[in-house]
């Protein structure tokens, strides 16, 4: 079987196999929650008899006539006939049939079942009238360590590796490419445009296309930057295009749950209040931004926060933007009861770059800690606050050096 096998969500996974709650696989698409799926059925449960394991993907084009309750129904009617003892179901992309939670709810009801289920709605749940237990697990990207561990045969230093992730990104699939950018790039434009098509536009409805594009590139064009619904729609009004603050927020929103973006709260850390306004987005995946047209050397640091902030929530951390009087700081990051900062830079060998940077934490009094991360070499540590390599920490996290 060709797979990664990604053990930090086999190891989130597994306490929940066999239990009477239904595990939920959500994320964008490809960023390999179905091989997920199958490592589950095939590797993990490898003990179970084949028969009592029911894997449907929806999105087949042999199942397209199954999009409501009954009709999946009457489908699985001839598959459970033979079986005896408990049933597992592996069910992909299950946001496509109306009324799925009414399937789960009549099988648990007749049978002795485990649901394993995947989505690529973020509002999957909060708009279904589930009544079981269920679980989330959300599935992100590669990491860099990821990454890294997919290409170690390439016999690239971790540094010519990493300005490789910076340009492609992580999306699993990849690793098909070897690290080619023509085929890389068409591959991603093609999933961006799948995402965008699927699960936004047709999704939710949306006839006037080219305006959403239009909406989409300034946020493409202003990944990791604060800005709100009324600059875009002063953007958008310089082209001679009208719309409403409350349709664009819509739109945002769109994107949000079909989790091509990320947005990102700020918060003022001396009054202790989250701001509502000029929030900051990032992409699930950096690599769409290149794919899509945008130079890897234009906002360099900007895509390095992306890489750290996806990072951030893989490791657990609840993220937001940090404001403190008229400095920002670029992520806090909160876990139970603790908390870390980070300042992100590409080059602070420069003394007044570095002066800079360090500065914004001089009015931050408590004692947790705070980190600027860059791609130096050198070891900027001072007054407390504690300086790292950017690939160094990507990396520490999953042992790997």
């Amino acid at each position: 079987m060709d797979y990664i096998i990604r053990e930090k969500y086999i190891s989130k996974i597994k306490p929940f196999i066999n239990k009477p709650v239904i595990k939920i696989l959500i994320g964008m698409r490809r960023v390999g929650k179905s091989s997920l799926l199958l490592i589950i059925k095939d590797e993990v449960l490898k003990d179970v008899a084949d028969k009592n394991k029911i894997y449907i993907n929806f999105e087949t084009s042999m199942l397209l006539g199954i999009n409501n309750a009954s009709s999946l129904l009457e489908y699985l009617k001839p598959l459970l006939e033979d079986i005896e003892g408990k049933v597992y179901f592996f069910l992909d992309e299950i946001q496509v049939i109306d009324g799925w939670e009414q399937v789960i709810s009549d099988l648990k009801l007749n049978r002795d079942c485990d649901f394993y289920l995947t989505s690529s709605n973020a509002k999957l749940i909060s708009n279904a009238s589930l009544s079981e237990e269920y679980v989330e697990f959300e599935i992100q990207p590669f990491t860099f360590s990821e990454f890294k561990k997919t290409f170690e045969n390439m016999e690239l230093s971790k540094e010519n590796l990493f300005y490789k992730f910076i340009q492609l990104g992580g999306l699993p699939f990849l690793k098909y490419f070897d690290l080619d950018e023509t085929p890389s790039f068409e591959y991603l434009n093609d999933i961006y445009n799948t995402v965008l098509v699927k699960d936004v536009l047709q999704y939710n409805n949306i006839r006037d296309v080219d305006l959403f594009n239009h909406i989409f590139s300034y946020v493409l064009t202003n990944i990791g930057q604060s800005f709100s619904a009324s600059s875009i729609k002063t953007y958008l009004k310089n082209k001679n295009k009208n719309i409403s603050v409350d349709t664009i927020l819509n739109y945002l929103e769109y994107c949000n749950i079909a989790f091509l973006i990320k947005k990102v709260p700020r918060y003022d850390i001396l009054s202790k209040k989250t701001l509502k306004v000029d929030e900051k987005y990032y992409l699930t995946d950096h690599g769409f931004r290149q794919a899509t047209g945008f130079p890897i050397t234009q906002d360099i640091e900007r895509i390095l926060e992306n890489i750290v902030y996806i990072e951030l929530l893989l490791r657990g951390y609840e993220v937001k933007v940090g404001k403190v009087k008229d400095k920002e700081i670029n992520f806090i990051a909160k876990k139970e009861k603790s908390l870390s900062y980070y300042q992100i830079s590409y080059k602070i060998r420069d003394e007044k770059t570095r002066e800079r940077i360090f500065e914004t934490y001089n009015s931050i009094e408590d004692n947790f800690p705070k980190y600027v991360l860059s791609m130096d070499h050198s070891n900027f540590s001072q007054d407390g606050v504690i300086h790292k390599n950017i690939i160094d920490f990507l990396l520490e996290d999953e042992g790997v050096k």
